[in-house]
């Protein structure tokens, strides 16, 4: 009973002081100011996050891309890697890709092969560079010369030996 005899107290002298309670305009406006800084900044972050998301996707899309290049290419015989690409099976060294079947192409693979000048036996240099679908309309040669000025998303070099 005490306890609650002195907070009565209290109230009353607050009130008595002249002093009212709550926030002034000014403060209100000041932390809504701070909090839409706050949620500006973190709409920043989102969206550039959402962003290299889509990047690391594509990236990650190119890199399988043309490593199943490089395995299909490992499962041909020496005759087969010399005449890269066949018409016969319908190979080609200059694909559009849809990588998700929607209609819509996503991707550029380019595909070189060439008897390697490192190995001695039966060996091919292999070079598989997969480019974002705006490359479609540039000329091999050029997408070849200068990959990084048409931003390449995944490079391949290797050897395949026989």
């Amino acid at each position: 009973m005490k306890r609650l005899d002195k907070m009565m107290e209290k109230v009353k002298d607050r009130k008595k002081s002249g002093r009212p309670e709550g926030f002034t305009l000014i403060e209100v406006i000041i932390s809504l100011a701070l909090v839409t800084v706050v949620f500006v900044s973190l709409a920043q972050l989102f969206t550039l996050s959402v962003m290299q998301n889509l990047r690391s996707n594509e990236m990650s899309n190119a890199i399988f891309l043309a490593q199943q290049q490089i395995d299909y290419l490992r499962t041909l015989t020496i005759d087969e890697l010399g005449v890269f690409p066949s018409t016969n099976i319908g190979e080609s060294n200059d694909e559009l890709i849809d990588i998700n079947q929607d209609g819509t192409f996503d991707f550029r693979r380019l595909t070189v092969v060439t008897p390697s000048q490192v190995a001695n036996t039966a060996g091919f240099d292999v070079l598989v560079m997969v480019f974002p679908i705006f490359a479609r309309n540039i000329a091999r040669d050029q997408l070849i010369a200068n990959p990084d000025r048409y931003r390449v998303r995944a490079y391949i070099h290797t050897i395949i030996t026989r």
